[in-house]
């Protein structure tokens, strides 16, 4: 059994893992932080981590990014691994992850969804054979109208995956608009659409002579990110200290 600290238990996502972990027989919230301790959890909730004094096994956490510093500092202390799915965190942040790494296991991945995982490694086999008979690559992914941020940092995962396994050589591209000239074979197209309640679509397209290969995800519900999480945590419980992500997980 796999006990789980539950850090942003009363957000959105919070809720879903809590939800998906009610009848999972190999792992349990053992207790949960989250600033608004307004809500009823079977489990105890401290209003902040620094309080928590119940041993667990492993953090999940889905929080905000003013949260984590305090997050990494007690994971450290405690020498408790921590799956971080929390975005949006600045550059020394980024660092405070490495750093807490050398202490205790850390997870971190651009997205928790073990089919974008899965895609991420499967575009590494085929990117450069795709590309060394002259595929031009171009990736559109597809957001509801609530975020902010363009293009996805899952779209920019998979444009990385692709340009380093071709070697560095592509050169990202986000607007034809401004520019009048044919496409350069080392251009990497990356295009974003917001609207409605899109969860999270995204196509790599290869675009060949007289034939085109697709490789498509699409996000039904933020449970596949919730899911991953919760793969993500039973795996990391009792791993050394290190840095980790989805690839690991997913073998």
């Amino acid at each position: 059994m796999t006990d789980i600290l539950l850090h942003g238990c009363n957000g959105r996502m919070g809720q879903m893992i809590a939800g998906l972990l009610e009848n999972d027989a190999d792992a349990r919230i053992v207790a949960g932080v989250d600033a608004y301790t307004g809500r009823e959890n079977p489990f105890p909730v401290f209003s902040k981590i620094e309080d928590c004094d119940v041993k667990a096994d492993v953090v999940i956490d889905f929080s905000n990014a003013g949260a984590v510093d305090a997050l990494l500092a007690w994971c450290v202390e405690n020498r408790t691994p921590v799956v971080l799915c929390t975005t949006g965190l600045s550059e020394e942040q980024l660092k405070k992850v490495e750093e807490a790494a050398k202490e205790t296991a850390v997870l971190k991945s651009a997205n928790m969804s073990v089919g974008i995982n899965l895609l991420l490694k499967i575009l590494k086999e085929a990117a450069p054979t795709l590309a060394a008979a002259g595929f031009d690559i171009e990736i559109v992914e597809k957001h509801h109208n609530q975020k902010v941020d363009a293009p996805s940092g899952t779209a920019l995962a998979l444009a990385d995956a692709i340009n380093e396994a071709s070697g560095g050589v592509y050169t990202y591209v986000y607007d034809r608009s401004q520019v009048r000239q044919k496409r350069d074979s080392r251009e990497l197209g990356i295009s974003a659409v917001r609207g409605g309640t899109i969860v999270g679509d995204h196509d790599v397209i290869f675009a060949g002579t007289d034939e085109v290969v697709t490789f498509e995800h699409r996000a039904y519900s933020r449970a596949v990110f919730g899911k991953g999480a919760i793969q993500a945590a039973k795996f990391l419980a009792g791993k050394p200290a290190g840095r980790y992500d989805m690839s690991d997980v997913i073998g």
